[in-house]
């Protein structure tokens, strides 16, 4: 069996804002539009999740709920600014075959460097900017059996390329 793993940094953040703490920090205009458009393009090329297991801060929140998919959901205090270690546990306790990350670095991109065989040509993948979102899929029959290093890649964006922004910048 085929497992997928749609693994997605929070969109951008805002920094001017009122928040009483970091966990409540809101998203910013431009990341409510890169949340917006990375569901659209997950929704394209058939990747849409079955369960989205998502760090319980406002900006995670946000991403996941502007993407639009309506599947359940877990808030998991745990994925806030968590280690890829923590991030392993908590995709071995998923439930569905096709399922979302949402959560920030820099466990985030410690864990995608890590899960994956090979890493995708693309320029942007150690760094893991705001809405980076790579599916992998994993040759396993439950998400207990996964083991490091052993994710294939199937696409990794960045929102500035859906949005017609120059990526480099």
């Amino acid at each position: 069996m085929t497992r997928t793993l749609i693994l997605t940094r929070h969109a951008k953040s805002a920094w001017d804002t009122n928040s009483p703490s970091d966990h409540a920090r809101p998203l910013n205009k431009r990341g409510r539009k890169s949340a917006v458009a990375l569901g659209h393009w997950l929704r394209e090329i058939d990747q849409v999740p079955e369960q989205i297991l998502s760090s319980s801060s406002q900006r995670t929140r946000e991403t996941q709920a502007l993407m639009g998919f309506d599947v359940p959901t877990v808030f998991i205090e745990r994925l806030y600014h968590a280690s890829s270690e923590i991030i392993f546990q908590a995709l071995r306790e998923a439930e569905q075959n096709r399922v979302m990350i949402v959560s920030h670095n820099p466990g985030i991109a410690a864990f995608a460097h890590a899960i994956v065989a090979s890493p995708p040509d693309h320029s942007r993948f150690d760094d893991y900017p705001t809405g980076a979102t790579l599916v992998v899929k994993f040759d396993i029959d439950t998400w207990a059996d996964l083991n490091w290093s052993t994710g294939k890649v199937k696409d990794f964006v960045v929102p500035r390329e859906l949005l017609g922004e120059d990526v480099e910048a």
